[in-house]
């Protein structure tokens, strides 16, 4: 399927070549109309992309409580001194004031979050429930989002200074593709149960925007923890 392998390629191989770091928000957006125009063309309608208003008030109902969870999940892990090194990543360390405001509040909402729930509880998601059974079109779609972080895993993974060599290195890249699949599941788990895309957007914001806080809290709670990036 075309949508598929686009998906797979444009974070592998093309967001990260992308000339300044600005560019990621603009060409993420531009993604995301892109292919939300495509959809509506080819006869997708609101209701299979997640887009009713009739369902945001479910959406909220079931993405809200799931972010709040989420949240009170990474304060946890910052009230026990044990866990708080598993919330820090040397790529949130130096970031600060203004700088952390945007990356919460824009490129990952614009750039990441509307742009991968679009593309993968929205478009994907409506495509293949119309080519396979329902099981199927969730597995699919899912195991796509796995792979669709090949790369971020890879750049993690360097940041941090993890898993030195081909073999760990590939068992880690593995296990974070299988990680986010899973994730996939939970997200597509509450498009469908809530019938609208703001529910999976809710707790895929959580996830990613609060974790940016708590890394930034956990650096400052243990700097000791951030190691250098590999070479």
């Amino acid at each position: 399927m075309p949508l598929a392998a686009g998906l797979a390629a444009w974070n592998n191989l093309v967001v990260h070549r992308l000339p300044a770091p600005g560019s990621y928000v603009v060409a993420n957006a531009a993604a995301t109309a892109t292919v939300l125009t495509a959809a509506r063309w080819a006869g997708l309608t609101r209701a299979e992309l997640g887009l009713a208003r009739g369902s945001l008030p479910a959406g909220l109902r079931w993405g809200g409580p799931s972010g709040v969870v989420v949240t009170a999940g990474y304060a946890v892990a910052l009230a026990v001194p044990p866990l708080r090194p598993l919330l820090v990543d040397a790529r949130v360390a130096g970031r600060e004031g203004a700088d952390l405001a945007y990356q919460a509040l824009v490129r990952i909402p614009v750039g990441t979050v509307l742009w991968e729930e679009v593309a993968f509880r929205g478009v994907l998601l409506a495509v293949l429930r119309r080519l396979v059974p329902p099981p199927a079109a969730v597995g699919a779609s899912s195991v796509l989002f796995g792979v669709w972080h090949v790369r971020p895993t890879l750049d993690g993974l360097a940041a941090n200074g993890l898993a030195r060599g081909p073999v760990a290195t590939g068992a880690a890249v593995l296990l974070g593709c299988l990680g986010t699949a899973a994730a996939g599941l939970a997200f597509t788990a509450l498009r469908l149960r809530s019938g609208s895309l703001l529910a999976p957007v809710l707790l895929h914001l959580a996830t990613n925007s609060v974790g940016l806080g708590a890394a930034a809290a956990a650096i400052r709670l243990c700097p000791a923890a951030v190691v250098s990036p590999r070479r």
